[in-house]
């Protein structure tokens, strides 16, 4: 083939020089094409969750998922090739309930969805307060039981004759906790997703702390802070800038949920995080409860998940390897599994 390397001259040069400018101009062109497409996605996303929204007693609460049962095309790309399997049969209850953790939605659960759904269960996702597409200001939700109204709502229009399986990412756990206390008796199994499975008088941001800092220096100091209501006040909530959020929650994930991600996630209400929560051994310390480790974890470490397991013991401990902080993008086949095999447990 002969010595590719040859001498140019400078008009040569210049001219390869042009070529390499234009073809760095369409390569930026496709990337900002291709950032466009994204934004596209989850705008449209965010429409189809519109679309969606049901009233329960006056107040609106955002959900995606299927009322009833689909089936998806076998050629989908989230499709594990395979047909409805036999132990469906084995799992009596099929709602599973699926609450986002901080800064995330709805919209974070849709490969969770996916799959749930092609196994005939019956998954929604729901939007808590300030959160994903709920237009609630972030500055104005103080409270858990605010934050937590639309899982509230749900669950008090669920029959007195039904249960439902919840299941909780990172602080969406604290939600998860207020509803077993508060519904206990519509609440067949709770799942903990390397979530804030707090003790009582526990606050969920307690479970960070090794990562973050103590409440009050974090309150003090940190550089994330949003002062809603102006600096002279207390803050309102707190975001991370987006190479923190890489960092932390996506070290594993795709590039296209990173992507997704960096467009959807909202600023974190701090009152709901920083509020200690009141459990009691007669419902909290009753209900059934299930614990997801992601071990791959830098937002929320495997020693602090096996920390929060020894504090509180659930009824069955599961492990997901290779796992970031966001399993139902890193890991979804896996996350999937584990779900139906505790939806199985009798």
């Amino acid at each position: 083939m002969g010595n590719r390397f040859i001498c140019m001259l400078k008009k040569d040069a210049k001219d390869n020089h042009g070529s390499r400018s234009k073809r760095l101009g369409r390569s930026q062109r496709k990337l900002s094409a291709e950032e466009e497409v994204l934004h596209r996605q989850a705008l449209s996303m965010a429409l189809h969750q519109h679309q969606l929204s049901q009233r329960f007693d006056g107040s609106m609460s955002r959900r995606i998922g299927s009322t009833s049962s689909r089936r998806r095309n076998l050629s989908d790309p989230f499709s594990n090739g395979k047909q409805v399997p036999d132990f469906l049969e084995n799992i009596k209850l099929k709602k599973f309930i699926l609450i986002h953790g901080e800064g995330f939605g709805a919209w974070c659960w849709y490969k969770t969805i996916a799959l749930l759904e092609e196994a005939g269960l019956l998954p929604t996702a729901i939007d808590l307060i300030g959160s994903g597409i709920d237009l609630t200001e972030t500055n104005s939700v103080t409270t858990l039981k605010d934050h937590s109204k639309p899982l509230l709502d749900y669950l008090e229009n669920v029959s007195e004759d039904e249960k439902v399986i919840l299941v909780g990412h990172s602080t969406g756990g604290a939600s998860v906790s207020y509803a077993l206390e508060h519904f206990p008796h519509k609440i067949s199994k709770a799942i903990f997703i390397c979530a804030t499975m707090v003790s009582d008088g526990q606050r969920p941001f307690d479970v960070f702390a090794e990562e973050l800092g103590s409440a009050e220096r974090f309150m003090q100091e940190s550089e994330f802070l949003i002062y809603g209501n102006g600096k002279d006040n207390r803050p309102t909530g707190f975001m991370f800038e987006k190479q923190q959020l890489r960092g932390l929650y996506f070290n594993q994930s795709p590039t296209k949920d990173v992507a997704l991600a960096m467009v959807c996630m909202r600023p974190i209400p701090l009152g709901p995080v920083m509020e200690k929560l009141s459990l009691t051994s007669e419902k909290y310390g009753t209900s059934r409860r299930f614990f997801i480790q992601t071990l791959d974890d830098r937002a929320l470490s495997p020693d602090v998940q096996e920390k929060l397991v020894r504090e509180n013991p659930p009824e069955g401990v599961f492990k997901i390897k290779g796992s970031d902080h966001c399993p139902f993008f890193s890991k979804p086949q896996s996350l999937h599994k584990i779900l139906l095999e505790i939806a199985q447990i009798p």
